[in-house]
């Protein structure tokens, strides 16, 4: 090759870019191999299935600590870009500076360890669910909080261990804040729930137990996953034991949900809540993959968009005036009698129930609380794993006023810990906290959302989502974005505000 052919050596930004596309494109194929375990994958393909993993981890690992990346990153922190540039420029080197510090702090030792320990905690909780035996889990989960443990004094030691991990999911978090800010929630949610179980006027489900054939659940649910906006061209569906959304690539996401005959809610909420998710993925900016600015602020702004699209959108009356025909169609005979007022009127029941994520809107926030402070708990030292069934039984009773009858719908119903999602169950309420703030802005801006989501009119809302939310990428933490996007601090009125609109008048409160 001559000299005159050789390509132009990179500038040091476009490098530590390439070279943090390669390390992202890596992480995609485990992503993908994550899916197909969740998904596709027989019974008896865990224990390869972990070696994969665990090779990969390493690899993943090599690439995004290569020594060269962070000479670059430390030579751009320096950069006129790093503080004059674009936005995007500027959140670029910063945050791939902090990714680099917290990898390069993890020995590729325990990266592998927990790569493997994932996969094979995941096949122990399936196990120990199907069977209701906490046996069969106890140890994993014993050597996952060791690990995990490990994870947050490399990585951040001068945090609690908790924020720690806290902070790979909603950076920037800090436990007491947040604990402050649910504390507040909850004593505005307590009274709601006892008003609505003590109140003479109290919904029913019974219309949503009927019996609706799962393939026709299967072609309804896509369908109204497409109408809200899910690009089915970059994404699918499918079926799991536990439902999750995981992007493979700019234009290849995959959402996921669990069936049940004879409660329709099951899905059809399961489905609208990944599909939150899979809006906020496609709308991302898809030239920025692999990079901050192309990335999810946080996993509770990622809630945000699927609690919205769930309970906002989908709960409300406006949705199943337009949905209602769809429904009318595809279930004939479990519908026969009905129309979009009984519907709307049997998912606004407020009652006690064991499984999370089958909880009314009001009771949910109650279950989180309960993780959020277990997980701490232990974490800290405070709590022994082989108590944590115990403990989640009496703090459950104390919240609800029942007891779990066995293991499967307590302590074992949840797959987070098994995957080594440490400090991940916070989001789902601090989603639910944003995701009201943020639907209220959107009214305040596109004008009354009734009359649209009635008319199957969707696109306003997720437009607004797409500028003020998912344009931003990772550019801003949680409550800065938050706070642009409303003009308003971060606060827990516009939710519970939300709540007893809905579920009081439901109840006659």
């Amino acid at each position: 090759m001559s000299h005159s052919d050789a390509q132009p050596p990179l500038d040091t930004f476009a490098a530590a870019v390439a070279q943090a596309r390669r390390s992202a494109v890596l992480g995609s194929i485990d992503a993908l191999l994550g899916w197909d375990e969740r998904t596709k994958m027989p019974p008896a393909g865990g224990s390869h299935r972990a070696d994969q993993a665990a090779a990969l981890a390493v690899v993943v690992h090599r690439e995004r600590t290569d020594p060269r990346q962070g000479e670059r990153l430390e030579r751009l922190l320096d950069d006129p870009r790093a503080r004059q540039g674009t936005p995007q420029e500027q959140a670029t080197i910063r945050l791939l500076h902090r990714d680099f510090v917290k990898q390069a702090r993890l020995p590729a030792r325990l990266v592998e360890e927990l790569a493997r320990t994932c996969v094979e905690a995941q096949q122990a909780w399936s196990r120990a669910r199907e069977e209701s035996s906490w046996p069969v889990l106890e140890p994993w989960l014993r050597r996952m909080f060791d690990l995990k443990r490990e994870q947050a004094a490399c990585q951040l030691p001068d945090l609690d261990r908790y924020d720690a991990l806290m902070d790979d999911y909603e950076p920037g978090a800090r436990w007491p804040a947040v604990a402050e800010r649910f504390a507040r929630l909850r004593a505005g949610i307590v009274p709601l729930v006892q008003a609505c179980a003590a109140a003479t006027r109290r919904p029913s489900d019974a219309l949503m137990r009927r019996q609706y054939p799962l393939a026709a659940q299967r072609r309804f649910c896509r369908d109204v996953a497409a109408r809200i906006g899910f690009d089915f061209d970059r994404g699918r569906l499918d079926t799991t034991d536990h439902p999750f959304c995981t992007t493979i690539g700019p234009d290849d996401c995959r959402i996921t949900t669990r069936w049940d005959e004879n409660f329709l809610p099951t899905a059809v909420y399961g489905v609208l809540h990944e599909a939150g998710h899979g809006l906020y993925e496609q709308g991302l900016p898809r030239d920025w993959f692999g990079l901050p600015p192309g990335e999810a602020a946080s996993l509770g702004v990622h809630e945000s968009q699927s609690r919205l699209w769930e309970n906002l959108v989908g709960r409300s009356r406006a949705f199943w005036d337009w949905c209602f025909p769809l429904a009318s169609a595809a279930f004939p005979g479990a519908l026969a009698d009905a129309d979009a007022a009984a519907v709307h009127a049997a998912l606004l029941v407020v009652e006690p129930s064991f499984i999370r994520v089958e909880a009314d809107e009001v009771t949910y926030n109650l279950h989180v609380m309960l993780r959020f402070d277990l997980e701490r708990a232990v974490v800290l030292g405070d709590l022994d794993i082989a108590d944590l069934p115990a403990a989640w039984n009496d703090r459950f009773e104390q919240d609800f006023g029942m007891r779990p009858p066995n293991d499967a719908v307590g302590v074992l119903q949840d797959i987070h810990w098994s995957a080594g999602l440490v400090g991940y169950f916070p989001t789902y309420t601090l989603g639910n906290i944003f995701s009201a703030q943020l639907m209220a802005a959107a009214e305040r801006d596109v004008g009354p959302l009734a009359p649209q989501f009635a008319t199957g009119t969707f696109e306003p809302l997720l437009g607004w989502m797409r500028r003020h939310v998912h344009a931003a990428g990772r550019m801003l933490e949680s409550d800065p974005l938050v706070e642009r996007a409303t003009g308003a601090p971060v606060s827990e009125a516009p939710l519970l505000a939300s709540l007893r609109a809905r579920y009081g008048v439901a109840h006659g409160l």
